[in-house]
């Protein structure tokens, strides 16, 4: 996912350079380029705030998930621990009661 974003990250200050460039060498009036620097500078910071929320909010679905995932598995951990606990009980209550009914036989 890293490695993604770099690439992203690369495309879009590539792509911010080139059209830097063009548009500096392009036969315009000083004002009239600055405008247009101004737009597509105001377009980049506009997809570059996109793409910020679109990962947070990628990121965000991700953890949650993996919260999810934790909590169901300590959930059946702890129901798993529940039901070794009542088993070990029910053994040591008959294990008891044979005892007690073997000193009595006695």
């Amino acid at each position: 996912m890293k490695d993604q974003s770099k690439i992203i990250a690369a495309l879009l200050v590539g792509a911010a350079a080139g059209a830097a460039l063009g548009l500096l060498l392009a036969p315009e009036k000083g004002g009239e380029l600055r405008d247009d620097i101004a737009d597509y500078v105001n377009d980049l910071v506009s997809a570059a705030k996109t793409k910020a929320q679109e990962t947070a909010e990628n990121i965000k679905e991700y953890s949650n998930s993996k919260v999810d995932s934790v909590k169901s598995r300590f959930s059946g951990a702890v129901s798993d621990a529940d039901d070794a606990l009542g088993e070990a009980k029910a053994k040591a209550k008959n294990a008891s009661a044979d005892l007690n009914s073997a000193v009595q036989n006695a």
